[in-house]
């Protein structure tokens, strides 16, 4: 294909640190919301995914969202634009599932880095377009990191406990070349997401780093974990404590919950995790819970009532949607926080702080 070039406007490491930090200190920054649902909401056939660029691949590529960046990216500007306009402070490129684990279900591995560097790129014009309307409010693009389809803690066979579909290193690996090619597009910080191993996040957060160091410039990280149901553990079993305790060492720009729970359910989780962070806390959960067929009804009123309670409770720093979210949500939820001051990130004191399933603190 031929490649556009890239505005490339993503401010240096330690101002673009400096301009997230001043921002989340004058008021609760927003999230955009899902992009799966908006592109699902657009009834893509085959040949949508397919495109020029893939009319005779071998496998069929329905439901591959992220290969939209090289096959349709006016869907992606267009989805990106929409939330910004809804008032978006910080848009999540379409890389999902953009590591070269999770494509190959779809035999598109070797377009990885091209799809992550795309991503970036229209997300960075989208960004920077918004960021001229509003030069007192920059915008930003964070790059999304997914958790891949594998799990590097549970075995995917009950037979053997043991076995493991992916090692750590083929992680740290696939995370490297997706998050090098987010950086190369345009992505001022980004977001290790919809973690349900902390294992697979661990890995991330070192090829994080080594990216970083690639670069020569410091990367902001979002880390944002997420609760398979109401017992508040992650699938590989941890509390939000223990969570917490074992992605402290990234340092991370905020850390956060997304995905799984609606807002109402979501809630006890968030408290928890605003009591034990010291640093801002993100929250970008469903439209409520799935209906039988799989769909989210709750309407945009009904998410930003919790949210708004949320700000209004002193839990949150970052807030947007996931599952379910349309620019409508997020512009409800921008009115519903904007009277609140951000969350006060309280002063931990310094003590031993170990995880397993649950945390352990040594007094």
């Amino acid at each position: 294909m031929t490649k556009q070039k890239t505005t490339n406007r993503a401010i240096p490491g330690t101002e673009r640190r400096a301009l997230l930090d001043a921002g989340m200190a004058q008021r609760i920054l927003l999230l955009d919301g899902a992009m799966g649902t908006m592109i699902q909401n657009r009834n893509l056939v085959e040949a949508d995914y397919r495109g020029e660029l893939l009319a005779a691949h071998s496998k069929d590529l329905r439901g591959n969202n992220d290969i939209l960046n090289l096959t349709r990216p006016k869907i992606i500007t267009e989805i990106h634009e929409a939330f910004l306009d809804a008032g978006a402070d910080i848009i999540s490129t379409n890389t999902f599932n953009a590591t070269r684990i999770a494509q190959a279900d779809y035999g598109t591995e070797e377009l990885v880095p091209e799809i992550n560097r795309e991503g970036a790129r229209i997300a960075r014009a989208a960004a920077d377009a918004a960021s001229l309307q509003t030069p007192d409010r920059p915008r930003f693009v964070v790059g999304s990191l997914g958790p891949t389809n594998r799990t590097a803690s549970i075995s995917p066979k009950v037979e053997d406990p043991g076995y493991r579909n992916v090692t750590f290193d083929e992680l740290r690996v696939a995370y490297c070349e997706a998050a090098s090619s987010l950086i190369e597009g345009g992505a001022d910080l980004l977001m290790i997401e919809t973690i349900f191993d902390t294992l697979n996040a661990k890995a991330a957060i070192f090829a994080v780093h080594e990216v970083a160091e690639l670069h020569g410039q410091e990367i902001p990280i979002l880390v944002s974990g997420t609760i398979t149901d109401r017992s508040g553990r992650t699938l590989s079993g941890q509390t939000v404590e223990a969570f917490w305790n074992s992605v402290r060492h990234a340092k991370p720009l905020a850390v956060g919950l997304n995905c799984s729970l609606g807002a109402e359910q979501l809630r006890p989780h968030l408290l928890e995790l605003a009591r034990v962070a010291d640093v801002p806390v993100s929250a970008h959960p469903n439209a409520g819970l799935p209906n039988e067929m799989g769909e989210y009804d709750e309407v945009p009123a009904t998410t930003a009532e919790h949210l708004g309670e949320w700000a209004g409770a002193g839990l949150v720093n970052i807030v947007g949607g996931c599952c379910g979210t349309t620019p409508e949500h997020i512009r409800a939820i921008a009115d519903a926080v904007a009277p609140h001051p951000p969350r006060i990130i309280p002063k931990i004191e310094p003590r031993t702080r170990l995880s397993g399933l649950e945390a352990f603190e040594i007094a």
